[in-house]
């Protein structure tokens, strides 16, 4: 299977992106509920819930686990593949959502200008700025922490006054910024479920990007590429949920992200 891994419920928007370009294919998605949520714990327990996270998927028989999680993608994947990864499953592959989006981000803004609304730790950790040099050197980047945007989402609070508030103050701080933006990249996977109070507080000339296309394409790319991890992948087209909190919890949750009459099962590491 396909692993998928979240803090908390976001990733589900990045799982339904793949499903529709992968429909043939089996995923078991991992949401680490109990723990959530990552954006302001430290760099040390970021890294340690991801790798434990990542090593029960590999138990439960993913070789290819996709970080669906900006925190855990900033604060934990290069470390994971680097000085893990070839001790407990060098035949495995960890990858994250990061870099396929930097890789794309530049190719949507025509003044070079881009702004970033993401959780705290992603936005300290400085990944963004850092990734999307690599790719376009010359682009502007500015990144605002929006922290409280989570908890509206997984309360399901997705138009109320707090929700417009918070939105209104975190994206007119951003805009504040510079005046040049012309794309915004919604760096968290929760955020998209707020994309309507988003668009009211964005001029029509700037653009809105989500991840999930781009990471759901930049996948497809990638087994076209590796056949030895496809030759792997089982493809009978179903999903398995799997939770640190209780099912119920998580079924509940999940229902905000358009997963309806699902199943998940609890998982303790």
């Amino acid at each position: 299977m396909i692993g998928v891994f979240d803090s908390g419920f976001g990733g589900l928007t990045i799982l339904r992106e793949l499903r529709k370009v992968l429909p043939q294919y089996d995923f078991l998605y991992l949401g680490d509920n109990a723990r959530a949520p990552y954006g302001s714990r430290t760099f040390e327990t970021i890294y340690r819930y991801t790798l434990e996270a990542v090593t029960a998927l590999f138990d439960k028989g993913c070789p290819l686990v996709i970080l669906a999680c900006n925190t855990a993608s900033a604060r934990a994947l290069r470390t994971i593949q680097q000085q893990d990864l070839p001790h407990i499953a060098p035949n495995n592959r960890v990858l994250g959502i990061i870099r396929p989006t930097a890789e794309e981000i530049g190719n949507i803004s025509k003044t070079g200008h881009i702004g970033i609304l993401g959780t705290t730790g992603t936005v300290a950790s400085g990944s963004y700025p850092l990734e999307i040099q690599h790719f376009f050197p010359n682009l502007a980047v500015s990144q605002q922490a929006c922290p409280l945007w989570v908890p509206l989402v997984e309360n399901g609070e997705l138009n109320s006054e707090g929700a417009r508030y918070f939105v209104h103050q975190d994206v007119s701080k951003l805009l504040a910024q510079d005046p040049q933006i012309d794309t915004v990249l919604l760096a968290c996977t929760h955020y998209p479920l707020l994309e309507p109070l988003i668009r009211l507080e964005l001029p029509s000339q700037i653009a809105l990007v989500a991840q999930g296309e781009i990471v759901a394409s930049k996948t497809v790319e990638y087994l076209k590429k590796h056949p030895e991890i496809d030759s792997k992948l089982k493809k009978n087209g179903k999903t398995h949920f799997f939770t640190t909190d209780t099912p119920e919890f998580f079924e509940m949750g999940a229902s905000l992200f358009g997963e309806t009459q699902i199943f998940a099962e609890s998982l303790t590491f």
